[in-house]
């Protein structure tokens, strides 16, 4: 069990909030959790690039010049790989990039890279109230108040989709807002500082203990 002191949005220490989570063990976390990472990544990829191959380049039916006799090397096809326009040898066709986990493992990993997290973790009160119309200056100054340079990678994890919030967070470029049931491996370890209400972290608990 871990320990997290809770802040208001002045920055001062208001309470605690506990992470119990049951994570893998340390000889294989960074397995399982690398293995979510990749399949995460892998699945979303769009597997839509595709080039011709000298058999659907269009045009080429046609032999160029005779086989003998001009003194350049023989052509079969103006669409042979070897000439400019031509079909593309070995290129990239449509496939799927699916990497199949079992769920299990994917709470496992999700769980053992939250809870990795702690020391980069910060814990606020619902703040939904103090933003009674968008003002992204408003909330940059509370990032502040709780001790998080602006410039930072910030993972902002609420337990609903506030409007007001998501205007005010909408418009800073290394701040990603997502909702506590929307959880992910790469957002995890892509934030330098994860910020998330304590009603959104006992809804990550509450949602991922199994």
């Amino acid at each position: 069990m871990v320990s997290c002191t809770v802040k208001n949005w002045q920055g001062e220490e208001v309470g605690e909030a506990a992470l119990d989570f049951k994570v893998a063990k340390p000889e294989n976390a960074s397995h399982i959790v690398h293995r979510a990472l990749v399949r995460q990544m892998e699945n979303a990829r769009q597997g839509t690039v595709s080039t011709k191959t000298r058999a659907e380049v269009r045009g080429g039916g046609r032999k160029p010049w005779r086989q003998k006799g001009t003194g350049r090397a023989r052509a079969g096809s103006i669409r042979s790989p070897l000439w400019r326009g031509g079909g593309v040898i070995f290129g990239p066709k449509p496939r799927d990039f699916e990497v199949k986990m079992n769920r299990k493992e994917r709470r496992l990993a999700l769980r053992t890279a939250f809870q990795s997290r702690t020391d980069d973790l910060v814990v606020v009160e619902e703040f939904a109230d103090q933003l009674p119309r968008p003002k992204t200056k408003e909330l940059v100054g509370a990032i502040a108040r709780w001790g998080i340079e602006p410039e930072r990678k910030i993972l902002l994890i609420v337990s609903e989709k506030e409007e007001n919030v998501y205007l005010s967070a909408r418009n800073l470029p290394r701040l990603k807002l997502i909702l506590a049931t929307n959880l992910n491996v790469y957002d995890v370890l892509w934030a330098d500082k994860i910020v998330t209400t304590a009603q959104a972290l006992a809804k990550i608990q509450e949602v991922y203990s199994d």
